[in-house]
């Protein structure tokens, strides 16, 4: 049985717990697998020990994005890597969006900010600002039209650090019907969730959010999961991905449009589905190599 490791990042005070790792790791041992928990800046680490490594709760990797990257090509060399480092450079930039548009993709509305831009923001509707490396809503902010001095702040702020912003419409559905996001392993829907809205008027972009707020089961319609293939399959690399998630919220149509993408370390939200872990589970271990059991 193959040694696979469930990659993740150092406990911190801006990092949330991976709840579902605990119960990944002792099913993927009673399956008869090494599964180990390990941390992706770990110099200790021989990731050529390993038949797979999956990233999983790499939660801080947005704010040492360079460094992250470099990790993700380097593991790449000595083991495979799930998803592939290919993927995860393209993913780590939400200006992805941009080429999912370019393919057809119906997304939110997005237009990017980099340093040395003028601050150039809506006078005539609720808007959002966020860093194009970011996880967890960090650093991201709603305004209405005449916060344009707080935004203008925040632009400040993130050019400074070096960060690209991008500067989106507000999509008032989510205040209705919320966010979708429909999960993908090996291959396959594997389940959906909702949540309701992340960004309250007034929160401060430098606050932390609670990312996922009011969850629960969501049975995808067949337009979001039309929507959500055609998001994958416009992904460089598709056929390698082992798991993706598909946020989703409703445009002014009343139609869906990709929020974002996440194929670097999407939460999977097992302990909200609890029946998922046994696919999760045999994915990982054909990703990893592992043959069927035999037969009785």
């Amino acid at each position: 049985m193959p040694r696979t490791a469930l990659v993740t990042c150092r406990p911190g005070p801006e990092v949330s717990e991976d709840r579902d790792l605990p119960a990944l790791v002792r099913a993927l041992r009673e399956a008869g697998a090494g599964a180990d928990v390990v941390y992706w800046d770990d110099d200790t680490v021989d990731w050529g020990g390993y038949d797979l490594a999956v990233i999983r709760s790499t939660w801080d990797y947005s704010w040492r994005a360079a460094e992250f990257l470099g990790w993700a090509e380097r593991c790449a060399k000595v083991t495979r890597l799930a998803n592939p480092a290919g993927v995860v450079r393209w993913n780590a930039d939400k200006r992805y969006l941009g080429d999912l548009a370019g393919a057809g993709v119906p997304i939110v509305p997005t237009r990017y900010l980099a340093p040395g831009d003028s601050p150039d923001l809506p006078v005539a509707h609720e808007y959002v600002v966020k860093p194009t490396s970011g996880a967890g809503a960090r650093f991201a902010a709603r305004y209405a039209p005449d916060e344009h001095d707080t935004a203008v702040r925040q632009l400040a702020r993130m050019h400074a650090e070096g960060f690209t912003a991008m500067v989106q419409p507000y999509v008032t559905s989510i205040d209705v019907s919320g966010e979708r996001a429909l999960q993908f392993f090996g291959g396959r829907l594997l389940h959906a969730s909702r949540k309701g809205a992340v960004l309250t008027p007034g929160t401060p972009y430098d606050q932390r959010k609670v990312a996922h707020p009011g969850l629960e089961p969501w049975t995808p319609t067949p337009a979001e999961r039309e929507v959500a293939e055609r998001a994958l399959a416009a992904v460089p690399e598709a056929g390698e991905l082992l798991y993706a998630r598909v946020d989703l919220v409703d445009g002014e149509d009343g139609q869906p449009r990709v929020m974002e993408l996440e194929l670097v370390e999407p939460n999977l939200f097992l302990s909200l589905h609890p029946a998922s872990v046994p696919r999760v589970v045999e994915a990982i271990l054909a990703a990893a190599g592992a043959q069927p059991a035999a037969r009785s």
